[in-house]
């Protein structure tokens, strides 16, 4: 005759056994859908297969993005300082320049006592004028003094944004590139870091921003992926600006000679000199 005990703690045993195969059953099932390889590695290839085409081949419908007033020029008028000139949104001008037909201008408000001359050209020469309908977009540079730069492009409705990083990104927006959310996600993080810490932080923080930096362009050409984003712009910027560039290492130091090649940086490069 069977213990009742003995029988019970079988019966009890092969329950254990039973929930332990289905635990197991189901562990199996989720590692086939779930991969977990190194984290560098998978967000590299996702960014790598991101199709992008080069800057100047589209651009966006400005109607949508700007709003469209009955067919007038649409103007985007930026306040800055000149004590510290935002060089990104320069360089984002001379890269629209290429892409659309841009009414440019630069004014000095009377807030300001004076500006150097070559903040006063920073735009160049613009050497044909034409009737402003035979434009696609106005650009509007005020020196002025605010504590950040400001911009707005439709003055009756909108709030300004503010920021150098913000209006860099929206008018990089302009190009109409588009973007899976990992790759849109770094680019935010790489201009965010380039304004608060590379450019804004402590020595600490930039010598911390430097490493990353090399560490990303040792595994792509730009900063995310393989073609120039906004991020590169504004953290090209941020270290002309900090002095950072000399003391930059080996892979931050090819990525900028590859910015400095291209014509909207080196037309930048003659403001610093």
């Amino acid at each position: 005759e069977v213990d009742p005990s003995l029988q019970a703690l079988e019966s009890r045993q092969e329950e254990i056994l039973k929930r332990l195969y289905e635990l197991k059953s189901a562990v199996d099932g989720l590692s086939k859908m779930i991969q977990t390889p190194d984290a560098d590695f998978d967000v590299t290839n996702i960014i790598q297969t991101d199709e992008c085409s080069p800057l100047t081949t589209k651009g966006a419908d400005l109607d949508l993005m700007l709003g469209k007033d009955y067919g007038a020029l649409k103007d985007i008028v930026i306040n800055a300082n000149p004590s510290l000139p935002p060089l990104s949104l320069l360089v984002l001008h001379s890269l629209l320049c290429e892409r659309y037909k841009i009414l440019s201008a630069v004014h000095t408000h009377s807030s300001v006592k004076s500006v150097p001359e070559n903040l006063l050209k920073c735009f160049g020469e613009q050497t044909k004028k034409q009737p402003r309908h035979e434009y696609q977009l106005g650009f509007t540079l005020i020196w002025k003094d605010v504590p950040k730069p400001q911009m707005k492009f439709s003055i009756q409705t909108m709030c300004p944004i503010e920021g150098e990083g913000n209006i860099a990104r929206f008018l990089f927006s302009l190009f109409g590139q588009k973007y899976n959310a990992v790759t849109s996600t770094l680019i935010d993080s790489w201009v965010d870091t380039a304004i608060f810490q590379l450019k804004e932080g402590s020595s600490k923080e930039k010598g911390a921003v430097l490493r990353s930096m090399n560490a990303a362009l040792g595994k792509t050409s730009w900063l995310v992926g393989n073609e120039l984003t906004v991020a590169d712009i504004v953290a090209w910027c941020a270290l002309q600006q900090t002095g950072s560039a000399n003391a930059a290492p080996a892979n931050v130091q090819k990525w900028m000679k590859s910015c400095e090649n291209l014509a909207p940086f080196s037309s930048v490069m003659k403001l610093l000199k």
